[in-house]
């Protein structure tokens, strides 16, 4: 298993809640072996396996929770 990391830039954060929501829902992503979510710096680092996950899953489910993530 080859993990890569991925920073994803999130906008339309505002709060602790909007921090775990994006936490909790990237770490529920099959292949995410760790979450790192940042307020301040409006982003996520994730450590993920590319065989099971993509930018693009990853990048999906925080856009499913109302958040825009920057290409």
């Amino acid at each position: 298993m080859a993990i890569e990391n991925l920073h994803l830039p999130i906008q339309g954060m505002t709060c602790d809640h909007c921090v775990r929501s994006v936490e909790r829902t990237l770490a529920s992503v099959r292949g995410v072996t760790k979450v790192k979510v940042d307020l301040l710096g409006a982003s996520a680092d994730v450590e993920y396996d590319p065989a099971l996950a993509s930018r693009e899953t990853l990048a999906g489910a925080v856009r499913d929770l109302g958040y825009e993530v920057a290409s």
